[in-house]
């Protein structure tokens, strides 16, 4: 193996060099606990400050608005959690989302619906999208919360995020948006958006893992789920992750920065790869928004084949690439977001998801395209089964 090429940034990105010099004193230099009195502890409550001052004014919100997390899965069940657990009443009990989100939202929802909520799944068109006026005619006079993911982890399909949010504002919904994927690509100006709650992930945006930021706007209540002390503002107990709280600041700050000048860079390349696959290798469809997608983010079923027997094959060759969500790449069972588009098994289980990030260069691209027929070729000269496009005339 000569090559070591990563594909898969949707599930994790490298820590940026400048991240981690941002974070290093916040080990063993500005050490001290926020929450003490003196001036070690006042040095890193400076710090903490600052950072929470820097990420509101990039989300367009106050400091006051900003809670820092130890992930984006802890952002969405703080926020989905906390929020029904303070609003819910007899009046109020029906929660709405959608079946292919983040299983950090997914899971969530499906304990509040054996706790009783009443709680709707609404299916997203072909691509992925959940229509504005589906959720509209969704909406009742018992509907308390939604949320909905903003670009979608697994197929890239974005999401009308601020058409959704204005639906739930008109009709009195508490609305929700994982962004975790977003972040470092798409709008995140909270007031633009007119969303409630919005996750963001550090670990998604060149920042350290562990780290997560929940945007809570002014008088919206939530719960706190960890108990304890009193950080951040009462609603996430524990001693605060300084330094990385201090690495998900700068890695927010360098992805606004250099958004414009990386979105056209990886477009350029994402739709090299995808023009080349379609045209050039055979039985293969993009899952996801031919146009509305992330500009990092391929889908591709590739007909006859096994995604693990791809992403192997591929690896030995040293690229490493995803069969859907790195949060479920041990399940047998094809992706549910696949699924829930409407792919029969046989093309949810033969998709690759490749994800390209800031050290994706066009070398890269080439030699990835240069290897990736003849790899497709080989798995399907040994595959035991031999569909057509006429066995599956609506998805090619």
């Amino acid at each position: 193996m000569t090559n070591n090429i990563y594909l898969d940034n949707a599930a994790t990105t490298k820590t940026d060099p400048r991240v981690v010099e941002a974070m290093l004193p916040y080990f063993s230099e500005i050490y001290g606990n926020p929450s003490g009195l003196h001036k070690t502890s006042l040095k890193a409550l400076e710090a903490l400050t600052k950072a929470r001052e820097t990420v509101a004014k990039i989300l367009n919100c106050t400091p006051q608005e900003i809670i820092f997390t130890g992930s984006g899965t802890e952002s969405d069940n703080l926020a989905i959690f906390g929020a029904i657990e303070a609003n819910q009443t007899k009046e109020k009990n029906h929660i709405i989302t959608s079946s292919i989100e983040h299983h950090a939202v997914a899971y969530p929802f499906e304990k509040l619906k054996k706790q009783g909520l009443e709680v709707e799944f609404l299916s997203p068109d072909k691509y992925g999208q959940i229509s504005p006026s589906d959720f509209e005619k969704a909406i009742k006079s018992n509907t308390l919360f939604a949320s909905f993911i903003y670009a979608n982890n697994e197929i890239g399909t974005i999401n009308q995020i601020s058409k959704l949010a204005k639906i739930a504002k008109e009709k009195g919904v508490i609305f929700h948006t994982d962004a975790c994927q977003a972040g470092g690509a798409l709008d995140i100006d909270t007031k633009n958006l007119e969303i409630d709650l919005m996750t963001l992930n550090g670990s998604k945006i060149n920042g350290p893992k562990g780290t997560g930021v929940l945007y809570v706007r002014k008088g919206i209540k939530i719960a706190p789920q960890i108990l304890g002390g009193s950080q951040e503002f009462g609603l996430r107990a524990g001693t605060e992750n300084v330094p990385g709280i201090i690495g998900i600041t700068k890695a927010l700050e360098l992805a606004e920065q250099e958004k414009i000048q990386n979105n056209e860079r990886l477009i350029k390349m994402r739709d090299q790869i995808i023009n080349f696959v379609l045209k050039n290798i055979p039985l293969t469809r993009l899952n996801g928004h031919p146009k509305e997608r992330l500009p990092n983010n391929i889908n591709i079923s590739f007909l006859n084949t096994e995604g693990e027997s791809l992403l192997l094959h591929l690896d030995k060759e040293g690229f490493q690439v995803a069969t859907g969500s790195a949060c479920t790449s041990a399940s047998l069972e094809p992706s549910h977001v696949l699924t829930g588009i409407g792919l029969p098994k046989e093309l949810a289980h033969g998709s690759l998801r490749i994800t390209l990030g800031k050290e994706t260069n066009q070398e890269n691209v080439n030699k990835f395209l240069n290897i990736l027929p003849n790899i497709i070729k080989k798995i399907r000269d040994i595959s035991a089964v031999n569909f057509t496009e006429k066995d599956y005339p609506d998805f090619f």
